[in-house]
């Protein structure tokens, strides 16, 4: 998975960077591309004001978060947290439909042969 690591306003340090790198490696998915990771300080007058908004790069929709803490560390770990989640809730709705439609299919040829008169049925008449 490719990083790209911007930060908007200042000069995120080597440790920053790091932590970044080791927080998006633990997220487990072989469909990610890249992860777009932009950080960047809020108005001044908001002591909370660290943001970094993660965006990751995978076929379909790319799921996106943003989050602000006290520091950019604390809203990096959130981000990371919410889109573990997202990811499992994604995996898990792809497994179950696949699940939905083996069993459909497994419906289909159990009532070809309880109907058939001896013969296979057709694969085209399994699938429709």
């Amino acid at each position: 998975m490719e990083i790209i690591i911007q930060s908007l306003g200042f000069k995120a340090g080597d440790s920053l960077e790091t932590f970044v790198k080791d927080k998006l490696n633990t997220l487990k998915s072989d469909r990610i591309v890249s992860a777009n990771v932009t950080l960047y300080k809020g108005p001044d007058s908001d002591p909370e004001s660290n943001y970094c908004e993660i965006r990751l790069e995978a076929p379909g929709n790319d799921p996106f978060v943003k989050k602000q803490g006290a520091h950019f560390e604390t809203a990096i770990s959130e981000c990371v947290e919410v889109l573990t989640q997202m990811l499992q809730k994604s995996k898990d709705k792809q497994s179950a439909a696949r699940k939905a439609e083996s069993a459909a299919i497994q419906d289909a040829l159990l009532e070809g042969e309880d109907e058939s008169d001896g013969t296979e049925p057709e694969l085209e008449d399994v699938v429709k």
